[in-house]
């Protein structure tokens, strides 16, 4: 990648994991004149002082080319049209699920094939979607948006297992551990949350905007008595997750393409 591309995304990384340029001189051992005219656009640095760099904010760089490398890896732009895809599938399947949870435990829904298939793709989509900004969350650096999106993939993958099982069995009913289920995905929206909280300078200030939305959203469905209140703030927090993918692809799609000549790979 040639300048002022990449000074562009050595300071959108350095902001997102909320380091000045003197904090960061102080993990690459480079003058705090060099990082500006880096991130500036006014020289290109040597393949060896991109690295430096790279490693400095949490990433590595193979082969590196200084005047041809793409800093996202080739596969990054599709995971996130399938987390996108995935999420607006998810969007509206999830109140499906809501809808058919209540009457089923009031005893008033009693097709258990339809809610089990309404189940099994809330299941995947939810999943996909969840991986989708794992891959964001590598891409503009942040480990406690990551944790947090992987807490949230594993609470979703056993609590809906368990659901698709009390669902085959008249022994197992989905009211037994209910409440423990809005705890966990409390507990999980919450840390999300936490994690958008963790970005500075990233997108203006929407990432904190919706850190707010996730923490009051999992607040309220920990509570068990607020959650229906919850799905006020949770639909603009999801509606919120969808918009951060697609302002993704749109940031990393003008630097890699289909067509571009990749000749290195960022693993974040």
């Amino acid at each position: 990648m040639k300048q002022p591309e990449l000074g562009k995304r050595i300071s959108e990384m350095r902001k997102a994991k909320g380091l000045t340029q003197e904090e960061l001189v102080e993990l690459c051992n480079l003058n705090v004149r060099t990082i500006q005219r880096i991130e500036a656009g006014e020289v290109t640095p040597r393949s060896y002082t991109i690295k430096a760099l790279f490693e400095a904010l949490g990433a590595q760089l193979e082969n590196i080319d200084s005047e041809k490398q793409s800093i996202y890896p080739k596969s990054l732009v599709p995971w996130l049209y399938i987390g996108l895809g995935a999420g607006l599938i998810y969007f509206f399947l999830g109140y499906f699920d809501i809808s058919m949870e209540i009457e089923w435990m009031e005893g008033s829904y009693t097709n258990s094939l339809v809610f089990g298939l309404v189940k099994a793709g809330v299941l995947i989509t939810f999943s996909l979607f969840h991986l989708g900004l794992i891959k964001m969350a590598g891409a503009f650096p942040n480990k406690v948006l990551q944790i947090a999106l992987w807490v949230m993939l594993i609470a979703n993958g056993l609590w809906y297992s368990i659901d698709l099982f009390s669902l085959a069995t008249s022994s197992f009913r989905m009211e037994d551990y209910y409440v423990v289920k809005l705890g966990t995905f409390g507990v999980a929206y919450g840390f999300i949350g936490a994690g958008f909280l963790c970005y500075k300078n990233l997108w203006s200030n929407i990432p904190q905007i919706l850190g707010g939305l996730g923490i009051v959203s999992g607040l309220l469905i920990f509570s068990v008595v607020g959650a229906l209140f919850a799905l006020i703030p949770l639909t603009m927090f999801e509606i919120g997750e969808l918009a951060f993918l697609i302002w993704g692809i749109n940031k990393i799609g003008r630097s890699t393409s289909p067509d571009s000549a990749f000749s290195s790979q960022v693993i974040a």
